[in-house]
């Protein structure tokens, strides 16, 4: 039997000191244990920890204050008033991540299956009004089976109250999602109005309607991971950026995610002291990177070679894998890296990494966290899906991002870089504060080839020998427009740099812009492309 303090009331007078600890003691540990032995039993039978476990692993040894950890509803029907048990399902609180604070709030599985209800709303509406104030990271470890039925409309009142909050907080304090065990329904906005969204497999799912409906509504048969797991948000709809095999390395992850985060939108990522030399050349580059600019490669090598310790986090790596976006240091300072891949689809650019990009440059700007493009891009992806699919919309929210961002911008052209994309990618002329490139760039409306069809395509049609005259067209478009100075000649490339210098020009050039200050227009906001 859970105790009641109401029980005790009309025998207040009569209790000790030691009497009224104890009967602390017993509430919280209560509050820690669950309404039943047998449902934490059940939890580590499915393989997941209980909220006061994972808010263990989160967060520094001892280091977790918990607030209203005897907070009940007070609802009645269904049976609810004969089931008032402390915390309502969610624990809440805040602690340390690395020595930072950071607020944090769990549901707890084994009490009403982690549903929301008035009191539990209320719980996390307390804590993100605390995080906020406070200018400090909210983490939520969501494992909730939706809205408490049978509180009805309070229980949907607050999941409203949440995303309010989460909207107010975008680009303010840092949001992150971590999702342990069912999300289902209107529940699964929150974690899709936060910064970034972390995934279990096998226990973890999100989806707005679950497989029965979509059974009933289209016919369609699926499981629970087919339909929402986390290897199909990871790789397939982009809603969450990391997916783990277990909730130990997850939130380790998360963790390691946080240190490289500022507290707030008024501060800086922390600095990370490096012994990796500011002058280390950068060697293996001159290898890493083909002259052929049709020959794949990966560019993960070339990011490892260029940043601190070859460390980065990367975002979003299994979806829209044609572009790379990562978090890494250069100099000890975190720095933002957005990079096309050459050895997915060439690296072109088309609808998913459009916005995998955009909302990535978008997350760095709001955090003050610089920005590095290395460009090798052909263009953007053609094909019919693609332009029916709105290209030309979803394209333009990465342009939106980089003219939008204030935060300091350098741009490197690695090989080649063509069309729209290339403007597109950070261009000197969307604004990139330093404008570099490597011996070996080919900046152009397109590939030499396709430029000498179009050009001298009557030249080439009444040649006696049309593929010589090819070949030629060919070789003089590439020595008169697509050399390696020619954007340098006009101002739209800085400066052509050896390409063993790259993490020592880069290091340099962003630490120039360490004091850069930017202006906006006075605005409500801005209208970001659909």
């Amino acid at each position: 039997m859970v105790p009641d303090p109401a029980r005790h009331a009309e025998k207040e007078h009569a209790l000790t000191t030691q009497e009224r600890l104890d009967e602390l003691h017993s509430l919280k540990q209560a509050a820690r244990q669950g309404p039943d032995p047998r449902a934490t039993e059940r939890q580590h039978a499915r393989g997941k920890l209980t909220a006061h476990e994972r808010i263990e692993l989160l967060l520094d040894k001892g280091s977790f204050q918990e607030i209203e950890a005897l907070r009940r509803h007070r609802a009645t029907g269904f049976g609810l008033q004969e089931k008032r048990y402390p915390s309502d399902g969610v624990v809440t609180g805040w602690g340390t991540v690395h020595g930072r604070t950071v607020f944090v709030y769990a549901h707890d599985f084994r009490v009403f299956g982690g549903a929301l209800g008035e009191a539990h709303a209320a719980k996390i509406h307390k804590l993100m009004d605390l995080a906020e104030a406070s200018g400090a990271p909210l983490v939520s470890l969501n494992d909730g089976a939706g809205a408490r039925i049978q509180e009805g409309v309070t229980a949907l009142a607050g999941y409203g109250g949440i995303f309010r909050r989460n909207t107010r907080n975008s680009g303010v304090i840092p949001q992150i999602s971590v999702m342990l065990g069912p999300c289902a329904g209107g529940a699964a906005y929150s974690p899709a109005l936060t910064d970034f969204v972390f995934m279990v497999r096998d226990t973890a799912q999100m989806f707005i309607t679950g497989p029965d409906v979509v059974q009933t509504v289209t016919g369609e048969s699926v499981t629970m991971d087919g339909l929402g797991g986390a290897d199909v948000h990871a790789s397939v709809s982009g809603v969450a950026q990391f997916a783990y095999d277990d909730e130990e390395s997850c939130l380790e992850e998360v963790r390691y995610l946080l240190s490289l985060l500022p507290a707030n939108n008024r501060e800086l990522a922390p600095v990370t002291p490096t012994s990796d030399p500011v002058d280390r050349r950068n060697d293996a580059l001159l290898d890493l990177v083909p002259q052929d600019p049709n020959q794949a490669y990966d560019m993960r090598a070339v990011i490892e070679e260029i940043v601190d310790d070859g460390e980065y986090f990367e975002v979003h790596a299994a979806w829209a894998t044609n572009i790379l976006c990562a978090l890494a240091r250069l100099d000890g300072h975190v720095v933002g890296i957005v990079a096309n891949q050459p050895s997915s689809l060439a690296g072109v650019l088309d609808i998913h990494a459009s916005e995998k990009a955009a909302r990535f440059v978008s997350t760095c700007d709001s955090f003050n966290i610089p920005l590095v493009t290395l460009v090798d891009v052909p263009g953007f992806l053609p094909g019919v899906g693609q332009e029916h699919g709105g290209i030309i919309r979803h394209g333009a929210k990465l342009l939106y991002a980089y003219c939008n961002a204030t935060v300091p911008r350098v741009s490197l052209v690695v090989r080649k870089a063509y069309g729209g994309a290339y403007i597109v990618m950070d261009s000197r002329s969307i604004g990139t504060d330093v404008a570099l490139a490597w011996p070996s760039n080919e900046i152009a409306v397109m590939g030499a080839e396709g430029a000498a069809n179009v050009i001298f395509r009557r030249e080439i049609n009444a040649a006696d020998d049309p593929d010589t005259m090819r070949r030629q067209k060919i070789d003089e478009y590439r020595t008169e427009l697509m050399h390696p100075y020619y954007a340098a000649e006009r101002g739209l490339v800085d400066d052509v740099i050896d390409p063993r210098d790259t993490r020592q020009v880069l290091i340099r050039s962003l630490d120039m812009l360490r004091t850069k200050h930017a202006d906006l227009p006075s605005r409500k906001h801005g209208n970001l492309p659909a």
